[in-house]
C-alpha cells in the first residue's frame, strides 16, 4: 500500500504569521511517498532512503539499521504516525514503512509534514481504517509536534488538503480558489538553518523596536490579503510586485541571507515577475514566480549564482492513495 502527499511553499506571510496576520500558502507537485506492508510480529521497521536512516522499534525499544545514532530521533515521528493509526484498530499488527520522497529535506518544504501525513493515510488504508481529512490533519499535527514542537499546522493542513490556503492563528483554514497552476520556480540555497532561532530573531528586533516593527508586521498581513484577491483575479503581475514588496519586509526584520539575496536578484533579472525566499530564511529555499516562457532563463540565472533550482506547480491533490 503506497500513499503521497504534496510539500507546500508558503506564499506570503511567514513570521509575520506568528503574531496574528494572514498568510497564503500553496501545495505543489512534489510528493513524499511512503509504502507500508503488514509484519508477521508487531514491530514497526522505517527505512527512509532520503534521510539514508533506518531502524526497527520494538516497543519502546529502538534497534538502528542505518544513520546511527541519529536514526531514532529522525524516525520518531514515523513511528509516531504509525503508532496513532495502530491504535485505532482492535489488532496487534507490526508494519514495514519505506519513504521515498522527492521534497528536499531542511529547505522550509514541508518535507516532514509530507512524510508524517502520507504514513498515516498508508498504513490505515493498508488496515483498512477509513480516516476523514480532518482526522488525517489532526494525527498529521501530532507528529509534527515531534519536529517542530508548536508547529502553526500550516504544513500538515497543506499535506492533507492540497491546493491553496489562507492561514490565520486561531481561526479556521480557509481554502482560496485559485484557478492558474501558478508556475513557480523553487532556488534551493542548501544552507541549512534552524526556524526557531530566526522566530527568536524576529521577537528580539520586534522588542527592541516595536514602533518600527509592528508597522511592517502589519503591513505584511495586508499584503497577504490583497495578494488573496489578486490570486483570486488571476493577475499574477500584481501577485509578483506583492512578493518583492514582501520580501523587502523580510529583511527588515533580519531573516534573509548573502545566499538567498543572490537567488533572489537572479531571479528577477532572468525575467522572474517576483522573488521571495520562502518559509523561515536564514538559508534554504526562495520561489520565483514567471511566465511559462521565461521559466528556463529564471531556472538557469537562480543556477549560474550557485542556486539548485526547479520548477514547481501548484497541486490541488493533498494527500491520496497511490493506485
Amino acid at each position: 500500500m503506497t500513499a503521497s502527499a504534496p510539500a507546500k511553499v508558503i506564499l506570503f506571510g511567514e513570521h509575520f504569521v506568528v503574531y496574528g496576520e494572514p498568510a497564503v500558502v500553496l501545495a505543489i507537485d512534489k510528493r513524499a511517498y511512503v509504502s507500508a506492508q503488514l509484519r508477521k510480529d508487531k514491530r514497526i521497521h522505517i527505512i527512509s532512503i532520503d534521510l539514508g536512516v533506518a531502524g526497527t522499534f520494538m516497543g519502546e525499544r529502538f534497534q538502528a539499521e542505518k544513520g546511527g545514532s541519529k536514526a531514532r530521533l529522525k524516525l520518531e515521528p514515523v513511528k509516531n504516525a504509525v503508532q496513532q493509526v495502530l491504535e485505532k484498530t482492535e489488532r496487534k499488527a507490526g508494519v514495514n514503512v519505506k519513504i521515498d520522497s522527492d521534497i528536499p529535506v531542511s529547505a522550509g518544504l514541508g518535507s516532514s509534514a509530507a512524510v508524517a501525513t502520507s504514513t498515516i493515510v498508508a498504513v490505515s488504508n493498508l488496515l483498512d481504517i477509513e480516516l476523514a481529512r480532518d482526522q488525517i490533519f489532526r494525527m498529521a499535527y501530532e507528529a509534527e509536534r515531534l519536529v517542530h514542537g508548536t508547529p502553526s499546522g500550516i504544513d500538515p493542513a497543506i499535506s492533507t488538503y492540497g491546493g491553496a490556503l489562507q492561514f490565520q492563528k486561531g481561526k479556521d483554514f480557509i481554502p482560496l480558489s485559485v484557478q492558474t497552476n501558478m508556475p513557480m520556480v523553487i532556488g534551493n540555497t542548501k544552507v541549512e538553518r534552524s526556524t526557531g532561532e530566526l522566530v527568536a530573531t524576529v521577537r528580539h528586533i520586534r522588542e527592541h523596536y516595536p514602533s518600527i516593527i509592528e508597522p511592517i508586521v502589519k503591513t505584511g498581513g495586508k499584503i497577504a490579503l490583497d495578494a488573496v484577491e489578486a490570486l483570486k483575479k488571476d493577475d499574477l503581475q500584481t501577485v509578483g510586485e506583492l512578493m518583492n514588496i514582501n520580501h523587502a519586509l523580510l529583511c527588515a526584520v533580519g531573516v534573509s541571507h548573502e545566499a538567498l539575496e543572490r537567488l533572489v536578484y537572479a531571479a528577477r533579472k532572468g525575467g522572474a515577475l517576483g522573488a521571495k525566499l520562502t518559509g523561515g530564511g536564514g538559508g534554504g529555499c526562495m520561489i520565483a514566480l514567471a511566465e511559462a516562457g521565461k521559466m528556463k532563463r529564471v531556472v538557469k540565472a537562480i543556477e549560474r549564482v550557485g542556486g539548485f533550482a526547479f520548477v514547481a506547480r501548484k497541486t490541488d491533490q493533498g494527500a491520496r492513495v497511490e493506485r
